[in-house]
């Protein structure tokens, strides 16, 4: 399910809104901001420039195209009016706007776009961009006037996926449309999105002529070696070289800039020092190439300076339309048209599989690893720095490539991990994704925390995405290896048991052990396989499970072995061992173990133990030892069992306020960021829909004794000072009889203070929101009461849930098991708990200057959940503007 779309805050000036670039349907780049004063010559051109139909169709007549016509789309306060440009190759050539009306809920929308540019998705992206912004300011829906000539306009409101409706007025047709982000249309969005990037991205996978600017006669240097990869590799197209001096390289002529080459390359690859590279990259874009690879490195790696040039560089490729890999990378490289466009010692064995990394030289380790196993890749994109090009843009693609089954990644951070999430959830339904994340040490200490931000940290965040997502997560790059060794070759498994079968036992014992540490099973084997076995082994052998086929076990043997453990129903997976005795040569076990696995449709994966390398060539799973291959085969069980798992839905929810919720919230930030009072805090929960206990806020004594009186004995007092931790500090006193317990209760911990009556239910427990400054909000859910941080066992997934994951966390792990009754209490409402965690989802989605919220304990019962302690604490929303919006 998508989530809300990335909006700006509140109340931006167009000063403020920074430059937006968003991908049309043919893959070019085309950015958008908002229109300043000094734009205003360039407006009068762009509407001069309109066909007279055009202009008709746009303003319903024939206006003087002037400057007192543009003046009024310039500086937009985006509260009243909020008007974008497109910009391409340094001209405006679309002009985007609403105003509020009357009702404030509602806007005018309208726009234009360069008869030259028509028909290529630029009004529905500025359309979404404009939504998006005026949402964020309270509009609610959209108006259009629009004549009934005017097809492309109507085209457009009905293409971007919002439900409008249409009807005739005075000649005119008036087009209404609500702009919240409904499934439908975010689903359309995504859409969109898909094929707008893999059109931008064909031209470095299937180009048909490259450049290497950079290119030297020196075999040593960077563009000289990749210049003649590129040759070795026998790329099948043409290739140019280009250097200052227009110098031959390998034998092929040579130019001295982009401008002179022949025709326009697909792709140009540029390895110049870093302060000639916007130069060359300038020519290239001028001579029309639209697929740039930046290898250089001295950017954003290097520092300030080199993050200045960096943005400076992007900037010039998306304005003119482009798509940018790197900087600061090793290349790329693609199997189907034996393209090596890396600086790497050799090209690629091709296969299945298509490797990202983030890292050059953990990218070439990967590609040697991957040799020595036999693995073959599709295409390996080296992301460097990841100015523009990232792992989102590369699984869109390679999501609809034919020639790539498995996808693996090297990860070091996140440029937008929602959006990834969405894209990677989507595609992994397809085919496996595999990931090694990197640098997931703690956030560190956050200020103030609650229990739910100290059980929170960028770990849990990963891990929450990749459950979401359905990445297989793999720790090392040995693993990583492993993983895709499995899934390239050999078919997922229909469960989580396995037979082992080996030549030796102690080999068996290990791999048993390692099964199970992966989530494995090794399960009896059927009556009819240990007749069949006994039958076929000699009488020494163990027919349990690991089958122990002696040292004496020939290449015959496991071949005719094999088939029968296959046959067991109760096994859906064989690992078969083997250590090379006198009597069997390795080699030909392994080819024995893949003749017996041929036509079966459950996997095998094998461990053959022996100095020198052993192939083989009947597509068997080889590994080094038997815990690689137990721990390949439980992320493919994992797989599994992630696939059989229905993909669930975000629910609606009713009974929601968020404007009164957003309002509490702007209050306490008037004063600075903090920890709402109780009162506030209970408004903010009860705007959602969230149980609260029922409580009296009480400054005298009078007050304490009387809401006591009310709510009901036994009752609970507590401090109400905003955020504290009650049970730390000695501010709560629970389980008071009387009117005198009650007093002096207040009084030790002194006013004002809070009486609530004392509520008991089936279960403990801990939910809560924390806001991850990268990830956005996670929603955790766990074990509560004083030792929720030391039971721990909290969950976390990201906002917002679907069904099937609230359904997890309440169900699973240790809260699933005090939700369903422990040591003999009665069940709790689990429909009730998943609603809460839906809501507390919905709120930190609505919310994002929500920097955490606790609530510890909820108590839940067959008949519901309540929360009876909440702290929230609030402050700016973090983040940075970021220009790519797909």
């Amino acid at each position: 399910m998508p989530s809300r779309p990335e909006v700006p805050l509140r109340k931006q000036s167009s000063a403020s809104l920074g430059a937006l670039d968003v991908l049309l349907r043919d893959g070019t780049t085309l950015r958008l901001r908002a229109p300043v004063a000094a734009d205003i010559d360039a407006l009068v051109e762009f509407l001069g420039g309109l066909s007279r139909e055009s202009l008709y169709l746009r303003f319903h007549g024939f206006p003087t195209v002037s400057r007192r016509l543009v003046e009024p789309f310039v500086d937009p306060d985006w509260q009243e009016r909020g008007h974008l440009v497109g910009e391409l190759d340094g001209r405006v050539i679309a002009l985007a706007s609403y105003v509020r009306l009357r009702d404030p809920a509602a806007a005018e929308v309208a726009f234009a776009v360069a008869d030259d540019y028509q028909r290529r998705g630029i009004g529905t992206r500025m359309l979404e961009q404009l939504a998006a912004r005026a949402a964020a300011v309270g509009i609610e829906r959209f108006l259009a006037d629009v004549l009934p000539d005017n097809r492309q306009m109507l085209r457009v409101f009905e293409a971007v996926g919002f439900e409008a409706t249409r009807t005739n007025e005075s000649g005119t047709v008036e087009v209404a449309f609500e702009i919240a982000p409904t499934t439908y249309y975010l689903e359309r969005v995504d859409e969109r999105d898909h094929l707008a990037s893999v059109a931008s991205l064909r031209p470095f996978f299937a180009p048909t002529s490259v450049a290497v600017l950079g290119a030297s006669r020196r075999r040593e240097s960077i563009g000289g070696q990749l210049f003649r990869n590129v040759i070795s590799a026998e790329f099948q197209g043409v290739v140019y070289p280009v250097n200052p001096a227009g110098d031959a390289v390998a034998g092929v002529k040579g130019y001295r800039s982009a401008a002179e080459l022949p025709e326009v390359p697909d792709l140009v690859v540029v390895c110049l020092p870093a302060q000639h590279v916007l130069g060359g990259v300038t020519d290239a874009l001028d001579r029309g190439t639209r697929a740039i690879c930046v290898i250089s490195a001295g950017f954003a790696e290097v520092g300030e300076e080199g993050r200045a040039r960096q943005e400076v560089l992007l900037a010039q490729v998306r304005s003119r339309g482009g798509r940018l890999v790197g900087p600061n990378c090793l290349g790329i490289a693609v199997a189907a048209p034996q393209l090596n466009a890396t600086f790497g010692p050799r090209a690629l064995p091709p296969g299945p599989v298509a490797f990202s990394s983030q890292s050059g030289a953990l990218g070439l380790a990967l590609l040697e690893k991957a040799e020595e196993r036999g693995i073959g890749l599709s295409a390996f994109v080296s992301i460097g720095n990841k100015a523009d090009v990232s792992s989102n843009d590369l699984l869109e693609y390679w999501e609809d490539d034919p020639e790539t089954a498995v996808i693996a990644l090297y990860l070091e951070s996140f440029g937008n991990p929602r959006k990834f999430g969405r894209i990677a959830r989507r595609v992994a339904r397809r085919k496996p994704i595999l990931a090694m994340k990197s640098g997931t040490t703690s956030t560190g200490a956050r200020a103030a925390s609650s229990h739910t931000a100290a059980l929170a940290g960028s770990e849990a965040a990963v891990e929450a995405l990749f459950h979401h997502a359905g990445v297989i997560r793999a720790r090392t790059l040995e693993e990583l290896i492993d993983a895709a060794t499995l899934f390239s070759r050999q078919p997922l498994p229909a469960g989580n048991r396995v037979a082992v079968l080996t030549n030796a036992g102690g080999l068996g014992i290990l791999c048993a052990d390692a099964c199970e540490s992966a989530g494995l099973e090794l399960p009896a084997l059927a009556e009819e396989t240990v007749a069949a076995l006994r039958a076929a082994l000699p009488a020494e052998a163990s027919v349990a499970n690991p089958v122990d086929m002696l040292g004496s076990a020939t290449a015959p043997v496991y071949e005719a072995t094999l088939p029968i453990v296959l046959a067991d129903p109760n096994v859906d997976a064989v690992i078969a061992l083997f250590v090379p005795p006198v009597v069997a040569g390795a080699q030909d076990v392994a080819d024995a173990i893949g003749r017996g696995a041929a036509g079966t449709d459950k996997p095998v994966l094998a461990s053959v133990i022996a100095q020198g390398r052993v192939e083989t060539t009947t597509g068997l799973a080889l590994f080094p030892y038997p815990e690689s291959a137990a721990r390949a085969l439980g992320l493919a069980a994992g797989r599994s069992e992630w696939l059989r798992r229905p993909a669930g839905s975000v629910p609606q929810l009713v009974r929601i306020d968020a404007p009164r919720a957003r309002r509490v919230v702007e209050e306490r930030l008037a004063e600075g960021d903090g920890w709402l009072t109780p009162a506030q805090a209970r408004e903010v929960l009860e705007s959602y829909g969230i149980p609260v206990v029922p409580e009296r806020v009480c400054s005298d004594a009078a007050d304490v004794t009387a809401a006591a009186r009310e709510l009901g004995y036994p009752a609970v007092v507590k401090t109400a000072v905003a955020g504290a931790h009650k049970t730390e500090t000695g501010g709560v006193a629970l389980g008071l009889q009387t009117k005198a317990e009650v007093e002096d209760a207040a009084r030790r911990i002194g006013l004002p203070v809070i009486v609530q009556p004392q509520l008991s239910g089936s279960a403990e427990l801990l939910a809560g929101v924390v806001q991850d400054p990268v990830f956005g909000p996670l929603v955790a859910f766990g074990p509560g009461g004083v030792f929720a941080e030391l039971i721990g066992q909290a969950e976390f997934r990201i906002a917002p849930l679907t069904d099937a994951e609230a359904e997890e966390l309440v169900t699973g792990g240790k809260a699933g098991m005090l939700v369903r009754g422990f040591r003999g209490n009665p069940p709790a409402d689990e429909a009730a708990l998943m609603d809460l965690l839906h809501r507390l989802g919905r709120l930190g989605e609505d919310l994002p200057e929500l920097a955490e919220l606790d609530l510890n304990p909820v108590i839940a019962g067959p008949d519901g959940c309540v929360a009876v302690d909440a702290r929230i604490r609030v402050a700016p929303a973090s983040g940075g503007h970021r220009t790519k919006t797909w």
